[in-house]
């Protein structure tokens, strides 16, 4: 029997590579995402391949995330796999400068849209007693760098909501999974940088990043270990990034 993937943010990056990744191997998918363009050129080209199910959604609206999983077709209720995701950094303002706006919209993204995901899918995994729940975190929410206030708050969310998902849930055969990925050439730092493409092309200039496949195969392979296996956080860097000694100013 074929298991069902639950994926948001595919309409780009790591959620476009990680739903190329399982229906390669044969996995049912529901993809979700705002870009309804996308979402629908995805769908198209993995409906050759596997049965797709596409909801056009917006994980920050709660209303609409439990609509849709209430709303799954007979064939695609039963998910095995969520692939939380969704979620941006916007800005490297200081503190003191960054605009309200961008905070909020990072906290509803990043934390309460992954929250709004979770709760909806979660209890089905339990009354069947399997699944797995995979969030995507990021090096941030371990170690700290100027302007990532609120981003790496919200990743140091998702590390210690995924831990205590595990200690609520042990008892049962429901997997839960942080993966922490460095510094990925996405649309990441196009988004971070609001379109701006030259700050965004910076970010990358004279290194070899991770790319979104590094991710997605990393996140399949979390999801096909043997069923007693949990992978509980899996950090990773490319090779030419690392950590930073600390920093100190000379001016006061």
């Amino acid at each position: 029997m074929s298991q069902i993937a639950f994926i948001t943010g595919v309409t780009s990056g790591f959620g476009a590579a990680c739903a190329r990744q399982f229906a390669a191997h044969g996995w049912h998918l529901i993809v979700c995402g705002r870009r309804q363009d996308r979402l629908e050129a995805l769908r198209a080209e993995l409906a050759a391949t596997v049965p797709v199910h596409a909801v056009a959604l917006d994980v920050r609206d709660e209303a609409a995330v439990n609509a849709a999983v209430a709303a799954l077709p007979a064939d695609f209720a039963e998910v095995d796999l969520l692939v939380n995701n969704a979620g941006l950094a916007l800005g490297l303002e200081p503190a003191h400068q960054c605009p309200m706006d961008d905070w909020q919209r990072m906290v509803d993204t990043n934390i309460k849209g992954l929250l709004y995901c979770t709760r909806a899918i979660l209890p089905g995994m339990v009354a069947r007693n399997r699944g797995h729940i995979v969030n995507i975190g990021s090096v941030a929410g371990n170690h700290p760098y100027p302007g990532g206030n609120v981003y790496g708050a919200t990743k140091a969310f998702v590390r210690q909501f995924s831990l205590n998902l595990r200690a609520d849930l042990l008892g049962t055969r429901v997997r839960v999974t942080n993966i922490e990925p460095g510094m990925a050439e996405t649309e990441f730092s196009l988004v971070r940088f609001k379109g701006e493409s030259g700050p965004s092309a910076k970010v990358y200039a004279g290194t070899q990043p991770l790319q979104a496949e590094d991710i997605a195969d990393i996140v399949y392979w979390t999801a096909t270990r043997p069923a007693h296996v949990n992978i509980n956080t899996l950090e990773v860097m490319p090779v030419c990034q690392a950590f930073a000694p600390f920093a100190i100013s000379r001016t006061g």
